[in-house]
Order: C-alpha cells, then structure tokens, then sequence
C-alpha cells in the first residue's frame, strides 16, 4: 500500500480487502452460501452481509463522526448528519458469485458535501484493485490507467446491464440494444456495474451505460473512470447522475456518440425525443397498436427483435392519440434516492 495515497482512501483500501478476503473464502464453497431473494431476480447472501459489515467497521473505527450509505443496510450506521459519506456496495454482482461466475467486486466510496472524492473497487477473483482520489489520476494495482483512445463507435466495446426487476423496462431496452448494437464493434453484459466502470476507466471497455441503478452501484466508478479522463453523466449528457438511476460513461469522443443515440429513451429527455423512441419502438414491432387503451404510451410501448416486415406489407402506422399523447407528455419527476433521503430505497439493490 503506497504511502502517497491520500488517508482516507487507504482506509477504504483496506476495507475492501477484508471484505474481498470473506468473499474469497465463501467462494471456496459457494453452494454453501445462504441465499434469500429481496424480491424477484433480485438476490442477497449472508456473504454481502458479512462484507458490508466488515467494511462499515474498518472505516467507522477510523472516522466514527463519518456517514455510511450501504446496499443492505441503508444509513442505519453511522453519523446521521456528517458531510463525509462512505457509499458501499459490498458485493455488486450477487448474482454472478452465487452462481460462481467469477465476475463481482466490492466498492467503496467517499461523498464530500455530495461530491465523490475517493474511491476503490476491489475484484477478490483476481485481486485487481483500483482506486481513484479525486485531482490525482486513476489506478489498477498502483499504475496508472486512462480511457480508451478509439474514437469511432464502430471500433468500439460497449458494456451494459440488463433489465432484470419486476416493472423493468424490458421492450424499451431491447431498443435501445437494436438501436446500438450495429452501430458498435460489440456489446458485453459482465453484470457488476461497479466493474464495468472500472473497466470503461482501464479502457478494456469504450462506454458503459445502465438504467435502473444506485448511487452505491456508480459512485466509485464514475470517479474512476472521470480520472481516467473519460466522461459521466444520464443518457441525455448532463452530469448529475449519482441520483438519477441512469447512467453513461466512456471515453470522451465515443460518449459524445452514444448520447444523440441513448437520450431520446432517458426519462430526462425531452417530449421529442420521447416521442421518436415510442415512434422506434413501435415501428419496430408495427403489428402492435400503443395507442388506445394505454395510459402511458412511451413506458408501455412495445418491441420485438424480428426481421422488420417489408416496407410494402408494413401495416400502416395508426392515427395519433390525443388523449395517450397528453398522458405521455407528463413531466416525470426525479426519483427519489437513498443520497437525498438518508434511506435505502426499498426494494432497490444492485445484482
């Protein structure tokens, strides 16, 4: 552990390390593990239990007057009213431990007056640390890393993760992959979001985006992969992401291709381009009628990755909907977050 690293991120250091170090271990017989369901495809285990504790106790034991944000228990620990803030994720990527498949990570945070100013994912599969102090670079295993040099999307590696929640999205981001993926080299689900910023910040990845996600999902990532010199911000380009359960980051010139491609489906976008997604959509699967009967037009619109009909047997488009189109149009309220509301929100975790 170097001595130049600033205090605060060597702690977080060496608390990731003792929770890789009981994740490693349960690894060892992971049919052992006690698994419970939070609600549906969505998993917890005595293992991300374990390793949030032992987090929560190295940095407490070191900065007791400090906040914590953690997945499984929220702000139950903690000062209730500090401006330091450790946002845990102790195990992102549950899913894949349970099952074996050795892509997972434990990530830790610092938030200063809301700003992530230190951060650390630690992969206990292949002992890859990378850390991260805001104005000092980005790094993996103590080198130092940078974004992706490609400057054309159709050269480019794009991660994401899917929908996998009951009320999920799913036909939207089927969508979005049929809007993206001829236009990329090729899109990869590993299924840790905390890793695949790590990843986008090491350049093994050009971008990464994700809907649906916590700020313990991105916020150590997203400061990785700004140091590495690359871009974050929602699916529309703007910056404030941290609360807003959507997520892009890449490499600058590729991020600034994503966006014209990736905004018309944020919930942040304009009537317009909200429009031109349901209009996408639809089009995509031309048999199914969203007006008429729908309440929300763009969150039910509907998609199937067919071979769209030829142009001369397309059913015609049908006439507009007022009353569905006046629904749509709606201004769509920020979600409320465990960062602004102190509480975990329920029933949201990572995999």
């Amino acid at each position: 552990m170097s001595s130049n690293l600033h205090p605060m991120l060597n702690v977080a250091i060496k608390a990731a390390r003792a929770a890789g170090a009981i994740i490693n271990r349960a690894a060892l017989d992971v049919e052992a593990v006690r698994v419970s369901q939070k609600q549906v495809n969505d998993f917890v285990t005595e293992v991300d239990h374990a390793s949030e504790a032992a987090i929560i106790e190295t940095l407490l034991t070191a900065y007791p007057g400090h906040g914590i944000l953690a997945e499984e228990s929220g702000s139950e620990r903690g000062a209730k009213d500090s401006e330091f803030v450790w946002i845990i994720d102790p195990l992102d990527g549950t899913t894949n431990f349970i099952h074996g498949f050795p892509v997972y990570c434990v990530s830790i945070a610092l938030a200063v007056r809301g700003k992530v100013e230190q951060a650390v994912v630690y992969d206990p599969t292949r002992n890859d640390l990378f850390t991260a102090s805001r104005g000092r670079g980005a790094f993996l295993n103590e080198r130092r890393i940078r974004v992706s040099k490609r400057t054309r999307l159709e050269e480019s590696l794009i991660s994401t993760g899917f929908p996998f929640r009951a009320g999920d999205n799913f036909k939207q981001y089927l969508a979005m992959m049929a809007d993206l993926m001829p236009r990329a080299a090729g899109l990869r689900r590993p299924g840790a979001a905390a890793l695949d910023l790590a990843y986008v910040a090491a350049g093994f990845a050009e971008a990464f985006f994700e809907s649906g996600l916590n700020p313990w999902d991105v916020a150590a990532g997203s400061l990785l992969v700004t140091e590495a010199g690359g871009l974050v911000g929602n699916f529309t380009g703007e910056g404030e992401y941290l609360d807003q359960r959507e997520v892009l980051a890449g490499a600058p010139r590729i991020y600034g291709q994503l966006v014209p491609i990736l905004s018309k489906y944020s919930k942040f976008a304009g009537v317009d381009a909200k429009l031109a997604a349901s209009e996408r959509i639809r089009a995509t699967d031309p048999t199914r009628q969203t007006a008429g009967g729908s309440d929300d037009v763009y969150a039910r619109s509907t998609v199937e990755l067919s071979q769209p009909a030829p142009e001369a047997q397309a059913a015609p488009s049908p006439a507009p909907a007022q009353a569905p189109a006046r629904k749509m149009i709606r201004a769509k309220r920020p979600v409320e977050t465990p960062a602004a509301s102190g509480d975990a929100a329920p029933g949201t975790a990572s995999e």
